[in-house]
């Protein structure tokens, strides 16, 4: 087993599943499966959208998601994360500081804190398309928090270091911090230390996707224990991927994840044909082998097509499984924490084949004494076979392939040596590893 392991994160959307008593009976499913961390979306009292991440009263709870009981919300809320502990999971929640619901009371209250115009309306939260500056998606129903360093930032970090504290004492020990680059990372600093001080383990993970590198840069004083990547947009080919995880693997370790509730279920992208189940495996299995922690989202194990929607999902939503890849997802998640080299940020690199359809991540432990070697059959129609020899191989160190052990998740291991053909199935990813 490595010293320290990086996060397994079961993303439970809430507006899937209803009142929090409703979310207690998913955890023993979500345990077994060899995750250590369910991870919520917001379930604060909305704004006027009703959107989880436009939030009116940071301490009351979203109506959606009382169980009726006529308990306080805390009391529904520290239940949970106590059954949850009972399973051997953490609970992590969306810490969003970045904006508030428009209808806010901390507008009207402490209207000095909003970013707002000449005309002192107050200023909704953008994003410009990197491939196109000229398309902007505005979210109207949001107001933009001002952090500049002034003196109104103090009251600020006081009031937001007070949330965390809040749901900390509640039991949710890992945050995510929701569009972490949109606020300095000196205001993360002092957040974080804030709750650390009373729950020295808690993680601290940051959404810094779609973001420019400076924009990630000026987090590293913050103290983040983990950053998201973008393994889920990645073509197998590219170099930017890797390029990434350079710059970044300084800053904190990465995890990465198939889909998220930000993104269209991967169904919709691959089609729902006899070769989607294939699909599903890759993606996460990379996901897993490339990053040090990995996220599943609610009902990626059972191929759920309808995208989880921040306003309009409900329980009514839940599909019937399309297959069911549970048994894989608990393969995979032990074999990630059993194995150091996916624990760690070490360094990476890719390998092509002269078959296209191939390529390699090659992974190393921080102390270079370890390395994983994962093999990707990008084609999930058709089979394909590598040559281990060639110029790529030339690249590792003498004898390395006969020091590896295979640890592909539903695959009885085989031994590998150099000139051998390695067959790899439709889709498969086959994964070699020394500790």
């Amino acid at each position: 087993m490595p010293d320290s392991t990086g996060p397994v994160i079961y993303n439970l959307f809430p507006r899937l599943l209803g009142p929090v008593s409703a979310w207690t009976g998913h955890l023993p499913r979500i345990a077994a499966m060899g995750f250590d961390w369910v991870y919520v979306n917001p379930f604060h009292f909305p704004g006027f959208s009703g959107s989880l991440y436009a939030i009116k009263e940071y301490y009351a709870l979203n109506p959606a998601f009382d169980d009726g009981s006529g308990r306080p919300a805390d009391q529904q809320l520290r239940d949970f994360t106590a059954a949850a502990e009972a399973q051997g999971l953490g609970v992590m929640m969306d810490l969003v500081i970045n904006h508030t619901a428009r209808d806010c009371p901390l507008t009207e209250n402490f209207p000095d804190w909003y970013e707002r115009d000449q005309a002192g309306t107050v200023q909704s939260p953008f994003a410009v398309d990197p491939n196109d500056p000229s398309r902007r998606t505005v979210w109207g129903d949001l107001a933009a928090l001002d952090y500049r360093d002034r003196p109104q930032r103090a009251e600020m970090i006081a009031y937001f270091c007070d949330v965390a504290l809040h749901y900390a004492r509640l039991g949710f020990h890992g945050f995510r911090c929701d569009a972490a680059y949109q606020v300095p990372g000196a205001v993360w600093a002092a957040v974080i230390a804030a709750v650390r001080r009373v729950c020295p383990e808690a993680l601290f993970a940051a959404e810094t996707l779609g973001c420019t590198p400076d924009q990630v840069a000026q987090l590293k004083p913050a103290g983040f224990d983990f950053i998201f990547n973008s393994v889920k947009w990645w073509n197998f080919r590219d170099s930017w991927l890797l390029e990434q995880y350079q710059a970044f693997r300084g800053l904190a370790p990465s995890i990465g994840f198939p889909e998220s509730h930000d993104t269209e279920r991967l169904i919709a992208e691959v089609g729902a044909g006899p070769e989607a189940a294939r699909h599903y495996r890759q993606r996460y299995l990379v996901a897993a082998v490339f990053s040090t922690g990995v996220m599943m989202p609610i009902g990626y194990e059972f191929g759920f097509s309808k995208k989880p929607d921040v306003v309009s999902t409900t329980p009514d939503d839940w599909e019937a499984a399309a297959f069911d890849l549970t048994s894989f997802a608990t393969e995979t998640n032990r074999m990630r924490t059993q194995h150091r080299v996916f624990n760690q940020p070490g360094p990476q690199q890719r390998f092509t084949f002269e078959d296209p359809a191939v390529v390699a991540l090659y992974r190393r432990t921080l102390d270079n004494a370890g390395f994983s070697l994962a093999f990707i059959n990008t084609d999930t129609a058709q089979p394909h076979v590598v040559w281990l020899d060639g110029e790529w191989l030339a690249e590792l160190p003498d004898g390395l392939l006969a020091e590896a052990g295979e640890v592909t998740p539903g695959r009885r291991p085989e031994a590998v040596r150099a000139g051998a053909a390695l067959g790899l199935a439709p889709g498969e990813v086959r994964v070699f590893v020394k500790d």
